[in-house]
């Protein structure tokens, strides 16, 4: 057991929530600030997509016994359902039997976690508006606005778990050799909704993850335990087929008609909803270092904010909590050692599965459309379903397992590799299941 701290946590989304559960049971004070009101007593729909928890997530829940009060409250997904502008389905599961991702609503999970963290004796201080942050002292300044009278609030340390435009990293970023960059992806994306049948029954196959890939843009759907899908339209900002021209009604439809015809019947409330929820924006954040002295630590967006198509956002940000208690529990009171081994430990991490999450977005927009893609997909799950200590798909690396990112990233990479020699054989669409095949794999993985 750590001596006691008293502890602040800014920002109470998913991360932060959880945190603060580890930190209390840590036996610290921990008080957690947020500058929105109690996500508990709003509505929250318009700017959401939906989470999919995986095993590294999973994880983090697991340490402290609260797996299954999560599982409550999630559908397993253990395939993508890709429409192809006809009335065919393809499926492309994404595991072993047995294996699937969690869709669960953000406004629903970040509620719970709440609930959870306040049964737990965490303190949460709604609608405070941390503008800066001293980290000498690990002091936060709190007032109305920005440039207006603020208070103090002193603390022993203080966790950034604010997100992609985090106040405490903004006061990180102004020291010397504190190296950040960000990147708009030039798509942005949009909620639209599926509801419930009259029954409450799901419209679409609930255990799916649902894409319309259309190259440079797509449309995506997870379903919700009531019945609805949350669905996400992707596209470019601007130019050809991009939010900025569907102005109007008759060219959202006409859109709509031309490239997701099956989806007439499902989106009754396609007008309404777009026009009424925001454009939102795309944005990867990298930053180094991600902590001050014994101090004040960055955890989660707030360090390594990603793009969604890996769906590992908060994947990511719990396993980050998952490192940071290891080395808690390895070094004691010796904080600036924590914070260092932690920020060493996840930086190549969390540049990998920003990779691999900005690469995701090309595999669903286009290559799931692909038939080599398919193939490719085919032969990986044969081959690894007969060698399985020397095959394991990138996909299931990342999603089913707790290897490094970036070791995943690293081996993905060399079986791609391996993959596109396969694909270039002649006739390989018929003999891509024989023994030939499967001794060529076997030497290039030499």
């Amino acid at each position: 057991m750590q001596s006691q701290k008293k502890i602040a946590v800014v920002g109470a989304g998913l991360v932060g929530s959880l945190l603060a559960i580890y930190l209390k049971r840590a036996g610290h004070r921990v008080d957690v600030y947020d500058r929105s009101p109690d996500i508990r007593t709003v509505e929250f729909s318009g700017r959401s997509i939906n989470l999919v928890m995986s095993d590294r997530g999973w994880k983090a829940l697991e340490n402290l016994g609260l797996e299954q009060e999560i599982k409550k409250i999630g559908i397993p997904v253990d395939k993508r359902a890709i429409h192809l502008g006809s009335e065919s389905l393809n499926y492309q599961y994404y595991g072993k039997e047995g294996e699937a991702i969690f869709s669960l609503s953000r406004g629903i999970l970040n509620r719970k976690m709440i609930d959870l963290a306040e049964a737990e004796g965490v303190k949460f201080i709604f609608e405070s508006k941390i503008w800066d942050v001293t980290l000498s002292t690990a002091t936060l300044h709190e007032g109305e606005t920005e440039r207006g009278e603020w208070h103090d609030l002193d603390y022993d340390i203080v966790f950034g778990a604010d997100g992609a435009f985090s106040r405490v990293r903004h006061r990180m970023q102004r020291q010397s050799m504190f190296d950040y960059s960000q990147d708009f992806l030039k798509i942005g994306y949009k909620e639209l909704h599926i509801p419930a049948n009259a029954d409450g029954t799901h419209k679409l196959d609930k255990n799916s993850l649902h894409i319309w890939p259309r190259g440079e843009f797509m449309l995506m759907a997870l379903a919700n335990l009531n019945g609805s899908f949350t669905c996400t339209l992707f596209m470019p900002h601007e130019g050809l087929n991009s939010f900025e021209q569907l102005k109007d009604q008759e060219t959202l439809e006409a859109f709509f008609a031309k490239h997701f015809p099956d989806t007439k019947e499902v989106i009754p409330n396609l007008v309404q909803d777009f026009f009424k929820n925001p454009t939102s924006y795309l944005v990867t954040m990298r930053c180094y270092p991600w902590a001050f002295k014994d101090k004040v630590a960055l955890i989660g967006d707030a360090c390594h904010a990603i793009v969604p198509f890996y769906g590992h956002g908060m994947n990511a940000g719990f396993e980050d909590i998952t490192v940071l208690v290891e080395m808690m529990e390895k070094y004691g009171d010796d904080w600036e050692t924590i914070f260092d081994e932690y920020q060493k430990s996840r930086k190549p991490n969390a540049d990998a599965i920003a990779e691999l999450s900005y690469r995701n977005f090309m595999e669903m927009s286009s290559k799931t459309a692909d038939e080599k893609f398919h193939l490719q997909k085919k032969i990986e799950k044969w081959f690894a379903a007969k060698h399985p200590e020397k095959w394991k798909p990138l996909y299931s690396r990342v999603t089913f397992s707790h290897q490094p990112y970036s070791e995943a990233l690293a081996e993905g990479d060399k079986q791609n590799a391996i993959m596109q020699e396969i694909l270039a054989i002649d006739n390989i669409e018929q003999i891509w299941d024989t023994e030939p095949i499967e001794h060529r794999i076997l030497e290039l993985l030499k």
